[in-house]
């Protein structure tokens, strides 16, 4: 007897096929040239707070071959070693940027709006006109209107559509430190190391390789999946045998294709070597008495910090996750390194949070031991992703985009132009590497006006008055063409509209309210005409 068809059946596996078909067609004729399997690419975003003492942080060259003799008398001398598969993007601007008067941002708190607009290039709400009200609703509480990179990019490449945010502060969030929100004024919380590790329990069996069906239980079931129960149900219907025939076809398609492909670099043995060890991730949540989490040393070389990265790493070779964020924490005192003040207040080159007062005098000394070590630990991070081959002959450092954020430029300007930015790796050769690219062509990169205050651990600091910055006429490239180069080198689509979209096939071209900082001024919808206006990447950066 033969049974009926089932138009849900018929319509959700063939309708599961033909999406399936492009990356199916393309699996098939790689197989049959025999070519190796591309490697999947990572972002992996360092982010760190209050800036940088940037005399010190930017090479004196501005334009032109990155090298070790450049990066040397400078706080990222521990990158020197990997010149030549860095990026250094200069004259980019982050949106949203406070100043006392409310020319260039909102008038909220200068970290609230700026980490809350940094990877949203949204505004935040509740808006303020008083940027010295501390009503809390305005000051402590606002948060952008839409979703941050992380999460936009998450929804299209991550397998469960979430971002791995590993959150060095823990679980414990705040608008004046938070990064990552999954929608409008949603902040995301993310993990702890403890948390991250254990999201990766069962990878790896003792003596074994990784288990396929527990590596594609972590990253989440594919289209392929959803597809072949329903393309068998479809097999025992009758039809006539050319449809039998192309069903076979399928079939045959998702036998060869279908199996979890999982890296032949990822095993137990990688996890150890990089220190990404449940011991190591519970003892990063229980320093050493008197010293603080991050600089604690947990296993030989490596601190606290050290096994965040450990984690990013072997979550980026796995495969498991392609967008991954590493924040570091706000309000932080480097006990390990001898400092005693905490780094809010050292941005201030004072021994409090307030914008103006007399100089702390160890506070430029201390800022610059706390660069060089930020450099440290970003420098261990490209050092661990570059030591782990590909199969194509490439590494993972190679085969991904490893970028370095902090807040602002100068923590006592808080001005977010001179964006101190670096990447390292070309996400499979989407991007140059070793050079210094100025994107902004009517600007002479300068290294700003750090050491203009309490040089000398003497004087007046006054962050009210912008001086330590940079000019804000120049160094004014959107940072948001960067977001754009990122997603594109990482496959993520747009709509017609050019906005990233999920089930889009164009190019990104467009990400944010608007490109140009003043168009915050007052939030969201009060000044005329906020749009992105220079849509497009920055095509110098492209290889």
């Amino acid at each position: 007897m033969s049974r009926k068809l089932n138009r849900r059946i018929f319509l959700r596996g063939m309708g599961g096929a033909v999406l399936a078909a492009p990356f199916l067609s393309s699996v098939w004729e790689r197989t049959a040239r025999g070519d190796t399997p591309a490697p999947g690419k990572s972002l992996i975003v360092m982010f760190t707070h209050y800036g940088c003492i940037t005399n010190n942080w930017f090479p004196a060259k501005t334009q032109g071959e990155l090298t070790a003799d450049d990066l040397t008398p400078t706080s990222l001398a521990p990158l020197a070693p990997h010149a030549k598969k860095l990026l250094m993007p200069r004259g980019i601007r982050s949106m949203n940027e406070w100043t006392v008067n409310r020319v260039r941002g909102q008038g909220n708190d200068p970290h609230t709006q700026t980490v809350g607009s940094f990877f949203s290039c949204q505004p935040i709400t509740p808006n303020s006109n008083d940027p010295f009200n501390f009503d809390a609703a305005t000051k402590f509480k606002a948060m952008p209107v839409g979703p941050s990179l992380d999460h936009v990019m998450a929804q299209q490449l991550s397998p469960q559509g979430a971002p791995l945010l590993l959150n060095m502060a823990g679980q414990s969030q705040h608008p004046q430190s938070a990064i990552s929100y999954s929608a409008a004024e949603t902040m995301y919380s993310g993990l702890d190391a403890s948390q991250a590790f254990s999201g990766l329990t069962g990878l790896f069996q003792a003596g074994m390789p990784v288990n396929p069906d527990t590596y594609a239980a972590i990253r989440g079931k594919s289209i392929l999946d959803l597809v072949k129960d329903d393309l068998q149900t479809l097999e025992r219907f009758d039809m006539s045998k050319a449809d039998k025939q192309k069903l076979e076809a399928w079939k045959e398609l998702l036998h060869s294709t279908g199996d979890v492909m999982v890296p032949a670099h990822c095993n137990a043995e990688l996890a150890e070597r990089l220190g990404a060890t449940a011991a190591n991730a519970s003892s990063v949540e229980a320093p050493v008495p008197g010293s603080d989490a991050l600089t604690t040393k947990v296993s030989g070389d490596l601190d606290g910090a050290d096994i965040y990265s450990a984690i990013a790493a072997l979550a980026a070779a796995c495969n498991v996750n392609p967008v991954i964020f590493l924040h570091y924490p706000a309000n932080y005192v480097f006990t390990g390194l001898g400092i005693t003040t905490e780094s809010h207040s050292l941005s201030h080159r004072l021994d409090n949070a307030g914008m103006q007062g007399d100089c702390l005098p160890d506070a430029i000394e201390w800022l610059l031991q706390i660069d060089a070590y930020y450099a440290q630990k970003f420098a261990n991070l490209v050092g661990m992703l570059d030591s782990i081959p590909q199969e194509n002959g490439t590494t993972v450092l190679d085969d991904s985009a490893v970028i370095w954020f902090s807040e602002m430029s100068d923590g006592n300007a808080h001005n977010l132009n001179n964006a101190p930015i670096l990447q390292a790796g070309s996400a499979g050769g989407y991007f140059k590497t070793g050079q210094i690219i100025n994107v902004d062509p009517a600007w002479t990169p300068t290294n700003g006006n750090s050491m203009a205050q309490c040089a000398d651990g003497t004087g007046e600091s006054n962050g009210v008055t912008q001086a330590t910055g940079t000019d804000p006429s120049v160094a004014n490239a959107p940072i948001n063409k960067y977001f754009c180069n990122i997603m594109n080198a990482m496959g993520v689509k747009a709509g017609a509209d050019g906005f990233p979209a999920k089930g889009g096939s164009a190019e990104v071209t467009k990400f944010g309210y608007s490109d140009r900082t003043e168009d915050f001024i007052g939030g969201k919808g009060a000044v005329a005409g906020a749009t992105i206006h220079d849509p497009g990447e920055f095509t110098e950066l492209k290889a």
